[in-house]
Formats: C-alpha cells, structure tokens, sequence
C-alpha cells in the first residue's frame, strides 16, 4: 500500500545569498531561439556533462592568514581554503567555536584513515602474498602537509585494516624534501615487486626513485630498499624540474620491455603524460612524442592508464595492466589536475606501436570531460586485484574545513571507500564505480521501506534502526509519468553547482534524501536527482549534493556539486549513499556518477542524527519505489600485532 506524505511544505529554504530564483522561460518564450540553445546544450552534453564548477570560487578576502602548503614545494595546493572563505567576511572573534564532542564525532568509523596525523594521495595499491597493501602520503609529525613519508598499512578484505611502522622516510638527498607518490608492479615472471616513486630533491627537484622489498619473502612488506642507482630518471629536456612526477603501474609491451606513463605540462599549459621504456627499472628511454596531450589543462598529477574490457568473456572483470589494445579492448587514461584539483578520466584506444592514446569523443577529454567523483576526491590510483580478478580505485577525500580545526583533532584527511570499476557496456561512454563488495559484511541491522508516495513540497523520515551516523542507504523512485510528459518548463541551463541547490524548486525536482539531518532540518545535507527539460521535450538528469546546509560551522567549504547521469529507457532512478560520521559518499544510476562530500554537523551528530525523504519539485509526485537502510559497523582498525 503506498504511503502518502502529510506534509506540504517546501524541507529547505533557501541559503541568505543563493541565487535560487533561477529563470525558468516557458517554451513559447524561447522558440525563437531554440535553435541556438539546442546547439548549446549538445555541445554541453558532448563536453561530458559535468555540472560542478571547476573550482570553489574564494571572494576577496586576507589570504595571508592561511599557510598555502604544496604550492611552493612543487604539488598541488593541500589546504581547503575555509580559512580564506571565513576571513572573508567576519571577524577572527566569531570563528565558530568547536568542541571536543564535536571534533570527536568526525572521525570516520569504516574509512581508512591512520590513527592521527596527515594523509594525502594513496601510494602503490597492491595484492602480494594473501595480504592487501595500502601505502599513503602521510606527515608523521601534525596534522597540516609537510614531512611527507610513506604511511602503510594492510587487509585480508580491503575494508579491516592493521596499521604498520612507516615504509618509506625521506632519508636521502633525492628524496629528502619529500618521498611523494608512486606505484607498484608486480613481475609476472617470477612474482617480484618493483616500486617507482617521486622524490623531492634537496635542490627541490622532481626525480623518480626505485625501491624494492628488502624481504621478498615477507608477506608484510615491512622493510624496503632503495637502489643504489638512485635516481633513476631526472626531469627530461624541456620539462620544469618541479613537473615531473608520480610514475604510473608499469605495463609490458610486445618486445617484452615495459613501460611507465609520468605527468608534466609544457610551456603552453598543456596537461601531458609522456612515457618510459626499461627492461630492468634502472635504465630507461624516453619514447618519441607524447601518450597524450589536452591544450589548457596544465600539470598532470597522478596519471593512471589501464585497460577496461569492453566485451567478450572479460566483461565486468578487470584486467591486469599489461592486457594489450584490442578487439574488446579499451584504455582509460585518468589526471589529477593541479589546477582545479578534480580527477578527470577519458575512454580511448591505445596504439601502443605509436605510443600514442586517443580517446573515443575528443570533446570530453582528460581535464574537460568525465570525472570519477563530481565532489571532494583527488590523487586517485588503480590496481588489479589478481585475488578476485577486479581493478579496484582508491582516492583521496581531504578535509573542507579549516586547519585550526584539524590541529585541534589532531588528523586530516581520509581515504574514500575502495571501488570496482568497470566499462559500462550499456551506454558504452562512461565507467561504473562500485564499493567494492566487502563494505556489505559491515552491514548490520536493517530496515526497508516500499512504495512511499512523495508529494510536492514533501519530507518523509526514515526511522532507522540505531544511530543514522553509520549507514549503507539503497534507493529507488519514480517519478509521476503524467509529469513528465505534462510539464511545459524548459530547464535549459540547469546546473547543479550553480541553480540554487536542493531548496530551488522546479516542476520535476529536486527529490533525494536528506542525511546526517537534525531534528529541525537546521542542518541535512541533500543527496538528490533533478531532471531538466529542454526545449527540445528531451529529459536530462542531474545528480547532485548540495552541502550548504551542512553544517552551522563558519570556517569550512560548502558547495553544491554534481553532473548528469545517463538513465537509459526503463531505468529507475537509483542511488547508493555510504554515510560515516563527515563524510557521505553516493553513487548514482548504479556508479554511473559518484559524488564525496565531507561535512561538519554540529547538532546532527550521534543520536541526534536523522535522515529524510524529500520531495521539492513544484508539480510532480515521486515514488520512492524501494529503500532499504543498514547500519553499518565499525571497523576498529588498529595497529599490526606482531606477537
């Protein structure tokens, strides 16, 4: 039997400054111009439908009361810029005033994140010997960027983690300013480990380094060696010595040499990713041209270039890195951009002859098109997973909030659930990312829903079992077919970032579910779809988080971010959100897009937690078709017992 809301009222107002009276033209206002707006909106969808901006946009403000960290060492900026959005408008006097409950909520319960301290970009992912291995960035001495060595830790399942003594120090001249992001590869001939990483030199020089297992028998990795051949590649001609970093996972090619994709940018502000050739990891020669070049995206950071299987018997699996181009075959080729500092990825084909990448629709390329993640999510890195035969992402979610804050708690930054991916064969142009399937053995009590009929101006709450600060939430809707094809509003501009987020109404959306929401709604954060209608009578939808309810905090980032997703002929509209503690992670139209958000609650925190229902669209009914809420567990990750 469907369940109707009572309630008909708009659950969000909107933010003092939010620009949500959006101007919606009724369609025989716009026919003149049909025309031009069509040919607009298919240049926008070709681009890759992103709908977040690429950067939080500061407003004039006294910079110079945050320490700018990264920059000026080489990488990318490593501060949130809360500081300089607080400043911007208030005194140091009214600096929100967290408390020690406050701050102690915020630690994560089954994210991966070391006891305390600084952590930055995921280093060499891998499976050896029974046990999964997770290296990090990470500063042994506070919880700001700085002193970087190489944190690690290990899993039997990718979720339960034991922490053990830090591998990698910067201990020597090549890397003494810093031993910064890497790769691992493992030698199928006879199952040795290589690792390749970027050291900071003392002249401030980017290098990269080789560094194997000082025990190759021991399953833990615990102790490493540097080679004496050190360093074993220096910037080439033409490339910045502060350009050059972060080698990828080491491919084989036809002539049995094998080969590693390195980022750069040249004097043009093109983003690059040019490529080595070696046969023992000491000697190496820099191939001719470049893997591939995008005009106006600057240094790229963290390249990842692996293969995806498009058909035949590997579809839905993942591949090892060495799998060749081919018949069912296809690369991904992935950028951190130090400019705006979002992960940008493009499906291609690999002509490894002419060590050259070209990518199925040039006009959403790497750094113009698709995104891994639309919210906080940065330096990710793939591995194959040999154990389960699956390539499994990892990223790093870094803090919004200011780093008074973190000192205060004494950490930073945390490491995004671990997530399959895979070609979608179904629209064939984008990948599909999923936690990985150990994160369901967290999920305890659970309680369903069907069914539930959201009328216009509408909230539901969901009582879940337990607290609603660790959950796995799974959503299906609909939404009023008579709606849909009865609405005459055009939504030709619509944009997650930029259309007055969840608490601006229009006739088919927004609707979602609010979480990590008190009792009032003071503070929620939306998760929720949006579809727009073109002039054309085409649907488009939109996927967004709209964090600028967040939190009652003054010194942190919030944003509404998001992009379109694809949602073929027949399809629900489907949701996963992953909530722990301050950070809510979702995944929509089955991973087709995902969006990360941290968030700093200070009412909607342990029992005072809610999560909601919601239906803001003007003139059109949603069914929430199905929900199913699980609490989930705690993971009690701890350091290693070696007794």
């Amino acid at each position: 039997m469907d369940q109707t809301l009572p309630l008909h009222r708009s659950p969000l107002i909107s933010a003092p400054n939010s620009s949500a009276a959006r101007r919606r033209l009724p369609i025989l206002a716009i026919s003149l111009a049909a025309l031009f707006l069509a040919g607009v909106v298919v240049v926008a969808v070709i681009v890759g439908g992103g709908d977040s901006q690429d950067r939080t946009t500061l407003p004039p403000g006294d910079a110079s009361a945050i320490s700018s960290r990264g920059p000026a060492d080489g990488v990318s900026e490593k501060t949130s810029g809360a500081r300089v959005l607080f400043l911007a408008g208030q005194e140091e006097s009214s600096s929100f005033q967290w408390t020690n409950d406050m701050l102690d909520w915020q630690r994560t319960a089954f994210h991966f994140q070391p006891l305390n301290n600084w952590m930055n970009d995921p280093n060499a992912p891998l499976f050896y010997k029974g046990w999964y291995h997770l290296f990090y960035q990470y500063n042994p001495s506070g919880a700001v960027w700085g002193n970087i060595t190489w944190g690690h830790a290990v899993s039997r399942d990718l979720v339960r983690w034991f922490h053990l003594p830090l591998a990698l120090f910067p201990d020597q001249w090549y890397d003494s300013n810093g031993a910064w992001t890497g790769s691992a590869t493992v030698l199928p001939s006879d199952g040795r480990l290589v690792v390749l990483y970027t050291g900071s030199t003392n002249e401030s020089v980017q290098v990269q380094n080789l560094v194997v297992p000082a025990d190759p028998n021991d399953s833990l990795l615990l102790r490493w060696s540097k080679s004496d051949a050190n360093p074993v590649l220096l910037p080439p001609a033409g490339v910045a010595p502060y350009d050059f970093r972060d080698p990828t996972t080491a491919w084989i090619d036809s002539e049995g040499f094998w080969r590693v994709a390195i980022g750069t940018k040249d004097d043009a502000h093109a983003g690059i990713a040019i490529v080595y050739r070696t046969a023992d990891f000491l000697n190496y020669e820099l191939l001719p041209g470049v893997l591939h070049r995008v005009v106006g995206t600057g240094m790229w950071e963290c390249v990842d270039f692996y293969p995806v299987a498009t058909g035949g018997n590997a579809m839905g699996e993942g591949l090892d890195a060495s799998v060749p181009a081919g018949n069912g075959v296809k690369h991904v080729l992935k950028a951190s951009m130090d400019d705006d500092r979002h992960d940008y990825y493009a499906i291609g084909s690999y002509d490894l002859e002419k060590n050259a990448w070209v990518p199925d629709n040039p006009e959403a390329d790497v750094g113009i098109g698709l995104r891994y993640d639309w919210g906080k999510f940065y330096a990710s890195k793939t591995f194959f997973d040999p154990a389960k035969q699956r390539r499994v992402l990892w990223g790093w979610v870094g803090e919004t909030d200011s780093e008074a804050a973190d000192v205060k708690k004494g950490w930073a930054s945390l490491q995004a659930i671990p997530r399959t991916v895979v070609f979608d064969v179904k629209t064939g142009s984008n990948l599909i990312q999923w936690p990985v399937e150990e994160v369901e053995s967290l999920r305890m009590s659970s309680r369903k829903y069907g069914n539930i009929k959201l009328v216009p101006g509408s909230i539901f709450p969901l009582d879940v079992v337990g607290m609603a600060t660790q959950l796995d939430i799974v959503a299906e809707f609909e939404i009023d077919p008579v709606a849909l094809t009865a609405t005459v509003e055009a939504d030709v501009g619509y944009n997650c970032s930029t259309s007055g987020g969840a608490a601006a109404r229009g006739m088919l959306g927004p609707f979602g579910l609010l979480v990590l929401a008190d009792e009032g709604l003071s503070e929620q954060t939306a998760v929720y779809f949006y579809i727009a209608k073109g002039t054309d009578g085409q649907l488009t939808t939109h996927f967004c988080h709209d964090e600028t309810r967040s939190s009652r905090a003054n010194d942190i980032v919030k944003r509404v971010v998001g992009s379109r997703v694809p949602v073929l002929d027949g399809e629900k509209l489907s949701v996963r959100i992953l909530v722990d503690h301050s950070i809510v992670e979702s995944f929509g139209q089955k991973g087709r897009a995902c969006i990360t958000s941290r968030v700093y609650p200070t009412r909607a925190i342990y029992s005072a937690a809610r999560v909601f229902l919601f239906n803001n669209a003007s003139s059109a009914n949603v069914i929430t078709k199905s929900i199913t809420t699980w609490q989930m567990n705690s993971t009690f990750n701890h350091p290693f017992n070696f007794q």
